[in-house]
């Protein structure tokens, strides 16, 4: 694997593949591989001939300066685990070469899916600073895919919406959610939690694992199985920042489970937010 830190060089290492007829598959991360991550650099492999990593942590999207600054970081560490899981390029530029003197565009997404959810607690800005990134992103590697973890949902629907607004002809493909054994999804923050928040951060999970319980026994109304997934939390002492029922394309508050619905819940335990989902089928079955 080779480690190159400018797009000029990034863009230099691609030409030959890439005339050869060679394809090219990104997984932009924001640092700190865990299994996640690792699963989508897999699925890469399998999605084409050469597997991209970006390694940046974007500050335009954090509404919060001390989590950008305790956000956790280890580019030696990195570069093995990505390489291990069979990278081929690992792209890790300083912020200058992102976001040089005087850059002042920005790429938005407006309406519903940056402002529901995340965006409502977070701020919008949050999401314009994802766009931003990943379209800069899916410019300077021009791949025929990129990869992303179904753990972000909104995220995913939000890019997708990117993608074909503005006729990207990058292929946009969701990786499902990879957990520890205990259920907590994995995530780079996780690092943070201390002994007692380690146990208080599967309150997530268990509500995403009651409402499922509760569809799967035939329960198909919102109010009741949100009921339950909030009741659930409580023994964590944890209490969600939010937990919704919503349509799975376009955030919308769904009221009956008769179709595929995506519970999405956020919540802080000690000094890290926390967010996770399921997609609730009325038949009881689930996909993450």
């Amino acid at each position: 694997m080779r480690t190159v830190r400018t797009i000029s060089e990034l863009r230099a290492a691609l030409r030959t593949p890439r005339t050869n007829g060679r394809t090219v598959a990104l997984v932009p991360t924001m640092g700190y591989l865990h299994e996640g991550h690792l699963s989508l650099i897999r699925a890469a492999r399998e999605a084409a001939d050469l597997a991209v990593v970006s390694l940046f942590v974007n500050p335009t999207q954090f509404n919060d300066p001390n989590d950008l600054a305790a956000y956790p970081r280890d580019e030696q560490r990195d570069a093995l685990l990505a390489q291990e899981a069979g990278a081929d390029l690992l792209f890790a530029p300083q912020p200058d070469e992102v976001y040089p003197r005087g850059f002042t565009t920005q790429v938005r997404v407006t309406g519903p899916l940056t402002e529901a959810l995340e965006g409502a607690h977070r701020g919008a800005d949050h999401f314009h600073g994802v766009t931003t990134v990943v379209s800069k992103l899916l410019n300077m590697v021009g791949p025929d895919v990129a990869l992303f973890g179904q753990k972000d949902a909104q995220q995913a629907l939000v890019i997708r919406r990117m993608a074909t607004d503005l006729d990207l002809p990058t292929r946009i493909e969701v990786v499902p959610t990879v957990r520890e054994p205990d259920g907590l999804a994995m995530s780079s923050r996780n690092v943070r939690l201390s002994g007692t928040e380690r146990e208080q951060a599967l309150a997530l999970h268990a509500a995403l694992h009651t409402a499922e319980r509760h569809v799967h026994g035939g329960d198909h109304d919102a109010a009741s199985i949100l009921q339950a997934a909030r009741d659930a939390m409580t023994p964590f002492a944890v209490e969600p920042e939010y937990l919704a029922l919503v349509d799975p394309e376009d955030l919308s508050p769904v009221t009956t489970v008769d179709q595929d619905a995506l519970l999405a819940v956020a919540a802080h335990v000690g000094p890290v937010r926390l967010i996770d989902n399921t997609i609730l089928t009325p038949n009881g079955g689930t996909a993450r």
